[in-house]
This record gives C-alpha cells, structure tokens and sequence, in this order.
C-alpha cells in the first residue's frame, strides 16, 4: 500500500495473517553480518547501548561477526527481533532477521 502525502511517499510493510501467526509461535534470530562500513568500535559501541552487552561480549560479538562472516546477537519474538534490526540498521550496520 503506497500513501501519498504531498511530495513524499511511505512505502508500507505487510505480512500475511500466516506471517503473523508464525511470528508469534516462533522465536527469531537477529544475526549481525560482516561489511566493509563498519568499524569494530561502531559495532561495540552499537551492541553495548542498544542490546545491553558488556565491552567484552560485544568485543566477541565482533570478532565473530568479522572471522566468520555473520553472527547471531539476540533472539525474541519477531515483532521485537524486527524493532532492533530497525534500530541498528539506522545505525548503519547489516542486519537481519531469521
């Protein structure tokens, strides 16, 4: 569903009730992925004031992250794993939700 406001135009998400109703039984993960962007710092800095992790398991989270590629940092809901991967993304780094 497109919505036009003046100039501006708001592309809107949409998940099927089928979507919705495995979101809910399921639990999801919040997988950070390696890119060339991002700094080690960013991604500490990112992974402490927003998932609450200490210096030292952010430091791992990062190490993986550039070592193997990819790396799962939370796990929840869908509606929740949605709403970090919202928040980093604006962050600038690459995340995803499984």
């Amino acid at each position: 569903m497109n919505i036009h406001c003046g100039d501006t135009q708001t592309q809107e998400e949409v998940y099927s009730l089928e979507d919705l109703l495995t979101s809910l039984k399921v639990n999801h993960r919040l997988i950070l992925w390696n890119d060339d962007v991002n700094t080690f710092d960013h991604v500490i800095f990112c992974m402490m004031k927003y998932l609450d992790y200490s210096e030292k398991q952010a430091e791992k989270i990062a190490w993986t992250v550039h070592n193997e590629g990819k790396c799962a940092i939370l796990e929840g809901s869908f509606t929740e794993m949605e709403v970090y991967r919202k928040i980093l993304k604006q962050e600038g780094l690459t995340v995803t939700v499984d």
